[in-house]
């Protein structure tokens, strides 16, 4: 065989113009193919934030109602999952070391592992409490809150050696532990997410809990700052908003392509068919080899398919980072 019929084209007799279509064909397909392995970066970027995510989710999309129209709701036992907000009230409460009057607290002491933080002991403090709008009150199953409560948390930080018999056997005393306190105030306006029911006891007021799969909600914040609080910071929204952008640009200019390629071909037919005559001459700048790679778009492709490939690297190392202990907030 020749050094004039080598090359994939030239082998299977391909000439130049079918060379063309298959190239503007396959390249729209792996523009779409790239953009969707970006948009998934992005999608597993919001998915890392765990049960966060479907916090803010519902943050952002339950419908909200008046306390008063809460109330009816409970009454008519019509199963909602709403948003309320109000002023929170308790007839009795209990103070932390400023003094402030709370109605819940939770206190969660973790060890350090590696770069993570395992949780050893978790206390709650609470009392009865409700959230009022004018004259109309609904109470707040406190039972209920778990990984729905956005606070701005408290931590301090320091060893087990510090915990005394709080610290389990299994933890060395020179053990980095920190202590994560979460609160709520009677002087605090709250947004509350969840399902009015009718009172647990008889006589006693409707309540918001949990229902319908998902989880009670109650935030001090602005819905912003919670979901500041809720995405660890803005780096990773920002990361994710940023792969959805670039996903959805690669996608939209791959359809691009494909169609005005459709027009192109409707209006200029291309044969596919091998020519008849063997190839002769050769590409002076691939030293007789045939067409070579200049001015192929094949080069832009697979710089296209390594953006794919450093987001999804960059997506998995930024998530993987944020995962490291933040510098505690000693309060």
């Amino acid at each position: 065989m020749s050094a004039r019929s080598r090359g994939p084209f030239r082998r299977t007799g391909v000439g130049a113009p079918a060379r063309a279509a298959i190239i503007a064909a396959v390249t729209p397909l792996i523009l779409v193919a790239a953009g969707a392995v970006v948009l998934l970066a992005g999608v597993l970027t919001l998915v890392s934030l765990g049960p966060r995510f479907r916090v803010g989710r519902l943050l952002a999309s339950a419908p909200q109602v008046t306390v008063a129209e809460a109330v009816a709701l409970a009454a008519a036992g019509t199963q909602r999952y709403v948003r309320v907000d109000g002023r929170i009230d308790a007839e009795e409460e209990f103070e932390d070391s400023a003094h402030r009057p709370l109605v819940f607290r939770r206190t969660r002491l973790e060890a350090q592992s590696g770069r993570r933080w395992s949780r050893f002991e978790d206390s709650r403090e609470a009392v009865a409490f409700e959230v009022r709008e004018g004259l109309d009150r609904i109470q707040i199953d406190a039972d209920s809150l778990d990984e729905g409560l956005v606070v701005i948390p408290r931590e301090s930080i320091g060893v087990a050696g510090d915990l005394g018999e709080r610290a389990p056997s299994t933890v060395a005393a020179e053990t980095p532990v920190r202590a994560v306190i979460e609160q709520v105030s009677s002087i605090e306006h709250a947004t509350i997410l969840g399902v009015p029911m009718p009172a647990a006891t008889a006589g006693g007021p409707p309540r918001m809990t949990a229902g319908l799969g998902r989880p009670l909600v109650l935030t001090t914040l602005e819905t912003p700052e919670a979901m500041r609080i809720l995405a660890g910071g803005t780096g990773r929204p920002r990361l994710a908003a940023t792969l959805f952008a670039v996903g959805a640009a690669l996608v939209v200019a791959g359809l691009v392509w494909a169609g005005i390629g459709a027009i192109v071909s409707a209006v200029v037919p291309v044969a596919l068919a091998a020519s008849p005559t063997p190839a002769t001459g050769g590409d002076p700048r691939s030293s007789g080899e045939g067409p070579g790679l200049v001015g192929d778009p094949g080069i832009a492709l697979l710089a296209v398919i390594l953006i794919a490939a450093v987001s999804i690297a960059a997506t998995t190392i930024y998530v993987r980072l944020t995962d490291a202990p933040r510098e505690s907030r000693k309060r």
